[in-house]
């Protein structure tokens, strides 16, 4: 895949030229009605996977329960201010016992300090891992942030902490490694005097809306995924006036992608591209039929931010990463997988490994999946089966996460002009009837195979029967 770049990022730009004259010409109102016929810009449809990163003050305790406690599954490290607040016996326990008897989440701060941060290794290392994009939270729900806001004066990383725009430094380094950069932003903060429902016209006005566009004009992100929406609806929270101005009038209107988190009635209904999260569904969300664009977002392990307390049994392994990949691509849509660094600045060395395995897989089978569509004619049991199917202009692949004992016979298929397995020279076999394709795979062992975890077959120049959907 790293050789094919240059291609990829030439026919990346053609796409985007095309897109921006396409949306440059169109005013959008301030409206779900006109911001809803906005489409997703074609370069985060082609990315299809891109790296979340959670990093903040609740990168310092890096704590939450690891396993299941009296009926709750309290997994999210970064939710750690949260559950401070309410009381929670867990969480107080923990920060008594090693923070002292009056220590509060404020006395992180000093703790947080990014010392061993370099965005440089960061952004090399999401290169290397095949991803098309990053995004970086830039303000969660505890309001820290890691800019120099004007808006939370002696609560961010430049004035306190690393003492660093982290923000800055990131996208730099990955714009630099030739990928997109994207922010995480909170609609909501925990302890934010503003934050309440008397205020929530200030909160809007004078806080988040200010805020947001301070972060688009400094940054100029691509993608802005919001975050927070559950209290309040988008009217509530001027979500609609905000991206009326993104679409219309910000440094990123062209090329921006945002997704459908933005008010407690929005999600897969309003926005750009709709999410799922650890496969929680959103309204009605289906991801094996939905034909909008979509997303999904999760960590290597249980949690978002870094928990210093997952074992091996809590993370991912890279087959299991790689199949979730191709599951995800296989059905129209994108995933965003989430690494938590260290308060110094470090990615975990078991978090770097899988990144790594998923870009060497993709280093072979990446035309798979970069610019591919799901098939319209998929059957509904790919995940049964091990078998599953992208699609780019004539081209079928058929990708296998487990390799085929016998023939496969792919129905609705009647006619090819050639098979091939990706990163391999043997010959394959197959035959080609009125309803169905059969390939007949080579003789394939660990000294011949052309890669790991998954393979896939490139059926050029295909043909598909006038069949019902399988």
């Amino acid at each position: 895949m790293l050789k094919k770049l240059p291609w990829k990022a030439f026919l990346f730009l053609l796409t985007f030229s095309c897109f921006a004259e396409k949306v440059a010409a169109q005013e959008y109102q301030p409206k779900w009605s006109s911001l809803n016929q906005r489409p997703v810009p074609q370069w985060w449809s082609d990315a299809k996977f891109g790296i979340f990163v959670h990093w903040g003050l609740y990168s310092v305790p890096a704590y939450a329960p690891v396993n299941e406690v009296e009926g709750v599954y309290e997994k999210y490290a970064e939710h750690y201010l949260t559950k401070l607040l309410e009381g929670n016996k867990y969480f107080t326990a923990y920060q008594k016992q090693n923070y002292g008897e009056n220590s509060t989440y404020k006395d992180f701060v000093p703790l947080f300090k990014a010392e061993f941060f370099e965005p440089d290794k960061w952004a090399d290392l999401f290169k290397r891992s095949g991803a098309g994009y990053v995004v970086l939270t830039s303000k969660h729900h505890d309001g820290y942030c890691l800019w120099p806001s004007e808006h939370s004066p002696g609560w961010n990383s430049v004035e306190t902490g690393p003492r660093r725009d982290l923000i800055n430094d990131l996208s730099a380094s990955v714009r630099k490694a030739g990928l997109r950069m994207g922010l995480y932003y909170s609609l909501l903060e925990w302890d934010n005097p503003l934050y309440k429902p008397e205020t929530i016209d200030k909160w809007t006005t004078q806080h988040m809306i200010p805020q947001m566009k301070d972060l688009v004009n400094r940054y100029k992100p691509e993608i802005i995924f919001s975050d927070g929406e559950w209290d309040h609806t988008s009217t509530e929270l001027r979500s609609e006036e905000f991206l009326g101005w993104l679409y219309n009038d910000s440094p990123v209107k062209n090329t921006v992608v945002v997704n459908d988190r933005w008010g407690k009635e929005s999600r897969s209904k309003h926005g750009g591209y709709y999410t799922t999260e650890y496969d929680l569904i959103g309204d009605e969300l289906n991801s094996s039929k939905i034909e909008h664009p979509w997303e999904e977002s999760r960590g290597i392990g249980t949690s978002y931010g870094y928990n210093q307390f997952e074992t091996l049994e809590h993370y991912s392994s890279s087959k299991e990463l790689i199949d979730l990949l191709i599951d995800k691509v296989s059905n129209g849509g994108n995933l965003l997988l989430n690494v938590g660094p260290t308060a110094s600045g470090l990615i975990p060395v078991i978090m770097e490994q899988r990144l790594l395995d998923i870009g060497k897989w993709l280093n072979v089978n990446g035309e798979a999946i970069y610019g591919t569509r799901a098939w319209s004619m998929r059957p509904d049991n790919m995940k049964e089966t091990d078998v599953f199917y992208t699609l780019k202009g004539d081209d079928l692949y058929v990708i296998c996460t487990k390799w085929p004992q016998a023939p496969l016979a792919i129905s609705g298929v009647n006619k090819a002009s050639r098979v091939s397995l990706l990163g391999a020279k043997e010959a394959v076999k197959f035959k080609a009837s009125k309803d169905k394709l059969t390939i007949t795979p080579p003789a394939i062992n660990p000294g011949n195979a052309p890669s790991e975890h998954a393979w896939v077959f490139k059926v050029e120049n295909f043909r598909q029967t006038e069949l019902s959907k399988l």
